[in-house]
């Protein structure tokens, strides 16, 4: 067991009381939002019987590997196309049992007040991890901003740029250094989790958001040899529930959607 996901089991687990015949199952998160709306759930999935002890993690990398290798039940704190690359570059067999919630991604700018104010030659930051990249680049063409190859999918780069109207330079950069560049930069492209953390609000800060149609909703995630244990329904059940949604909308003010 790695010694990070060791010590926040156990620290998870100490002084946590089990209603009696309750089973207990480790989730893994990532702090903010996901570790937030997760706590929600455990007095409804306690009222079913299962009682979840959230594992926090500061670097979500490890979450599916721990998942894979047992030291986690069951994860909720990411999107279908990085759990497809994280299956696929780490030889996991990882699989989404349930939707969660989308936090949309969105463009901001301290210097333009809309998409059309960008000058030629615009610098735009994206993130630099392969989904979030191309992911970025998706919703600047939504926006009109670039225009991308055929068929183009969350693994698009600069090189699927095949219209460039205000030859913008894509500049791309680390996920948490974003909104830090808004300084230097024209517009830049960021994830909710980092734009609320840095104070920006996406329902009201930003010039273009991802729609609630998007594919980047968030998932539970669990080993493919548990998918039919019966914890994972009441889990499931657990999330998608009234007080949950309820609890996302009063917390998050639509800057964060239940997408089920």
């Amino acid at each position: 067991m790695r010694p990070l996901v060791f010590s926040v089991i156990l620290a998870a687990a100490i002084g946590a009381g089990t209603a009696a015949g309750a089973e207990t199952i480790r989730v893994g998160v990532t702090s903010g939002p996901h570790a937030q709306i997760t706590e929600a759930l455990v007095p409804v999935a306690k009222a079913k019987g299962l009682d979840v002890k959230l594992v926090e993690f500061s670097d979500g990398a490890l979450i599916d590997t721990a998942t894979h290798n047992g030291e986690l039940d069951a994860n909720a704190f990411q999107h279908t196309p990085y759990l497809d690359q994280q299956n696929r570059d780490r030889g996991l067999d990882i699989v989404s049992v349930g939707r969660t919630i989308l936090l949309p991604m969105a463009g901001y700018s301290r210097k333009y007040k809309s998409l059309a104010d960008l000058p030629v030659g615009a610098k735009i930051s994206i993130p630099n991890d392969p989904t979030n990249g191309g992911r970025a680049l998706k919703l600047l063409e939504a926006g009109g901003v670039i225009k991308l190859a055929p068929g183009s999918n969350f693994s698009a780069t600069e090189l699927d740029i095949v219209d460039n109207p205000k030859k913008v330079k894509i500049l791309a950069m680390e996920t948490a250094q974003l909104p830090r560049s808004l300084e230097d930069v024209d517009f830049s492209v960021i994830t909710s989790f980092f734009a609320l953390s840095a104070g920006l609000v996406p329902n009201r800060d930003s010039l273009l958001i991802e729609s609630e149609q998007s594919d980047y909703v968030c998932l539970i995630g669990v080993a493919r040899k548990d998918v039919d244990k019966p914890w994972v329904k009441t889990l499931v059940e657990s999330y998608q529930s009234p007080e949950v949604k309820q609890f996302i909308a009063t917390k998050f003010n639509g800057n964060i959607l239940a997408a089920w």
